[in-house]
């Protein structure tokens, strides 16, 4: 049976290609300051300090941007894509708090508490990663003090990064069977000679 994928899966596809590829940059570059901070002298106060794993930290620094960035703007689409099945479920999770509706089962409420913990950290984790990219910041800048000093930020940022990654694996382990289905149909879309090829050997290689 060939495999065919539609139009409007294979753009969700990319979408969540970028989106997780963006994702595992910043979380992987999120982990690495969360262990290695700044500050400190080596032997003292900050026993990792001047330690480089794969990259310097200004290369980290500079994949935490960008992957940040990327991510933003690929949830962006994401959302954008997805907008009315938002307003759908947060009408029906209205009216399943509101006791108007029961209809929703045991797994679509755990999906839907899921997907609101996801979105929240990741608003929170988006919100203070823009404040330090636009801010001034570094040693002697006085605190620019929008709605909360840097500290706070910088704790919010750290927070909803870490519930965000928890969540978000959460979120992809529940999802695995649909990104593995539509990821399989996709290469046998675009690479149909090789799939065809491997199947014809088949025989050959049990008659010998």
């Amino acid at each position: 049976m060939k495999n065919t994928v539609s139009k409007h899966t294979r753009n969700n596809w990319l979408i969540d290609a970028a989106l997780f590829s963006s994702a595992v940059i910043a979380a992987l570059s999120g982990i690495y300051f969360l262990f290695l901070p700044v500050g400190g002298y080596q032997g003292g106060r900050n026993p990792w300090a001047g330690i480089q794993i794969l990259f310097t930290r200004h290369t980290w620094d500079d994949l935490h941007m960008w992957g940040g960035v990327i991510m933003i703007a690929a949830a962006a689409i994401h959302l954008t894509v997805h907008w009315s099945w938002v307003v759908n479920m947060t009408r029906r999770a209205f009216k399943e708090i509101t006791g108007r509706n029961r209809q929703m089962n045991a797994r679509g409420r755990w999906n839907l508490i899921l997907n609101a913990v996801v979105a929240f950290s990741f608003l929170l984790a988006a919100l203070s990663s823009l404040y330090f990219l636009f801010a001034p910041g570094g040693h002697g800048t006085t605190d620019a003090m929008i709605l909360f000093s840097r500290i706070t930020w910088d704790l919010i940022h750290t927070w909803a990064g870490v519930t965000l990654i928890a969540a978000a694996v959460l979120h992809f382990a529940i999802h695995w069977k649909w990104v593995t289905k539509v990821t399989r149909n996709l290469s046998a879309a675009i690479y149909p000679a090789g799939i065809k090829g491997s199947r014809s050997q088949a025989p050959t290689a049990q008659k010998s």
